[in-house]
């Protein structure tokens, strides 16, 4: 993690971490290799702002309700 962070800071990340330097780490996952944790950075980053903060906030049973797709589906949650 503190290699991948100090890269971020470094402005060696993504076109757009280079752009909003510095960087403040809110949250943060491991993995056993770099390709399920692209996997994940890529799907978390396709998630809407208020389930992104719910993760940041330990939120976790309230991820499903803040997924696009949970009205669809919702007649058979209740």
């Amino acid at each position: 993690m503190n290699k991948r962070f100090r890269e971020h800071q470094n402005g060696l990340g993504s076109n757009y971490t280079k752009k909003h330097l510095p960087v403040k780490l809110v949250y943060y996952e491991e993995f056993p290799n770099i390709k399920l944790a692209f996997e994940r950075e890529k799907q978390i980053q396709g998630w809407r702002r208020k389930k992104k903060k719910a993760l940041i906030n330990g939120k976790y049973e309230s991820l499903p309700k803040l997924s696009h797709n949970y009205s669809q589906f919702s007649d058979w949650r209740d």
